[in-house]
């Protein structure tokens, strides 16, 4: 059996996500077993950024998410809430942020996207790829992975903040 489990949430507005963060983090949920995962929409409109990434964008097919590129403005201060921001592009998806120890499964993730990268969480891949789903359509993914005490209360903090399709997934045991 393992010792954690994962918890995930689907929000419709920046606010609510942040607000769900903050309160997680109060609540002892370890910052770095806190992942965010949204649409970036920086790169709309044109434009590169300081280092002259267009849109702030960074493949996943060799650079490092994050060395250099941070959130910013995208989602405004639920990255900053959060350790490793980065821009990333996913094929057949596009542009999206990602924040937290999720930044570097997608990271590895080129051909799986999203969903590919939510399976080293406990997620089933299909279960994940209704997840891409919800990212493409501008949602805001929430995951964070806690100890197996912790879920039923992280459940409710998501739930409490106004995410939409919260569950709890425990990982195969090996």
């Amino acid at each position: 059996m393992a010792e954690y489990k994962t918890v995930v949430g689907v929000f419709k507005s920046e606010g609510q996500a942040e607000k769900a963060v903050s309160q997680l983090r109060r609540h002892d949920v370890d910052q770095r077993e806190i992942s965010i995962v949204a649409k970036d929409r920086r790169g709309q409109g044109g434009g590169g950024d300081r280092e002259g990434r267009q849109g702030g964008m960074t493949s996943l097919a060799g650079e490092d998410i994050g060395e250099g590129v941070t959130a910013g403005g995208a989602i405004g201060g639920l990255a900053g809430l959060l350790v490793g921001a980065g821009a990333l592009a996913i094929p057949g998806l596009g542009p999206i942020i990602a924040a937290g120890p999720i930044a570097g499964a997608l990271s590895g993730a080129v051909t799986g996207g999203i969903a590919g990268g939510l399976v080293d969480f406990g997620i089933p891949e299909e279960r994940g790829r209704e997840y891409e789903e919800e990212v493409r359509r501008g949602n805001i993914l929430a995951v964070a992975k806690v100890s197996r005490d912790k879920a039923d209360r992280a459940a409710q903090i998501l739930r409490e903040n106004g995410a939409e399709s919260v569950e709890v997934h425990e990982p195969k045991s090996h």
